[in-house]
């Protein structure tokens, strides 16, 4: 089958030391292909991005496609089993200008955990993360780490909603950065192939980008 997931808008804003940037992404979509029941790629685009910093009164406004990613990811779990461990390896592909990207190839591996919390409609959401990202100066990578831990729950037989937590570190050479943001999101689902969600994520600390707000669908042929 093909499932394909798109974020109609995708709108992150950040104020630190003196400076405010904007992004705004439009489209972002995730085309999967299913090879098995166990197994799948997919190709991730960003057909518009918008990037707007502000700056000492001066303000830089760029535009265009985002960077390219390629996935695929196998469940290592029957499906009978409560608790289901899939690994996801991803390389991002530099197709953004320099204005919008980094123009590095990076990549890394996320071990997506769900478990259904026996008794109840709970679900618990497990996704440790390892990156190899570009260094600040462009002269090498490191590695970066991300864990989210969510709490998904139904409202009704076809609204859901989850809260999830967020905490992620970056050990460039100048020194480890911290994130810390947590947030929640409803999704509803229109039939059993048709999907809408919405969600937000708020920084918790200074590093994090203070709010994030999205929207999309995922339809599935």
């Amino acid at each position: 089958m093909v499932q394909v997931e798109t974020t109609f808008v995708d709108w992150t804003r950040d104020r630190s030391g003196g400076v405010r940037s904007d992004e705004t992404t439009i489209g972002d979509s995730a085309i999967k292909l299913g090879l098995s029941g166990r197994a799948h790629v997919e190709l991730i685009v960003a057909p518009f991005v918008r990037s707007r910093v502000l700056e000492d009164g001066g303000r830089q406004t760029a535009s265009g496609f985002g960077d390219l990613t390629v996935a695929a990811k196998y469940r290592l779990t029957s499906d009978e089993s409560p608790v289901q461990i899939a690994v996801r390896p991803f390389v991002k592909i530099p197709a953004a200008k320099r204005s919008l990207g980094n123009g590095k190839v990076e990549g890394g591996i996320v071990v997506p955990i769900e478990y259904a919390i026996a008794g109840s409609a709970l679900s618990l959401a497990i996704s440790p993360q390892i990156d190899l990202v570009a260094d600040g100066d462009g002269s090498g990578h490191h590695v970066a780490a991300t864990q989210v831990v969510g709490l998904g729950f139904p409202l009704s037989e076809r609204l859901s909603a989850s809260a999830e937590g967020l905490v992620a570190w970056d050990w460039d050479e100048d020194g480890t950065v911290r994130h810390y943001a947590a947030g929640g999101s409803l999704a509803f689902l229109v039939s059993n192939d048709v999907q809408l969600d919405a969600g937000a994520n708020l920084g918790l600390n200074r590093n994090a980008p203070d709010v994030q707000v999205y929207t999309g669908f995922a339809i599935r042929f």
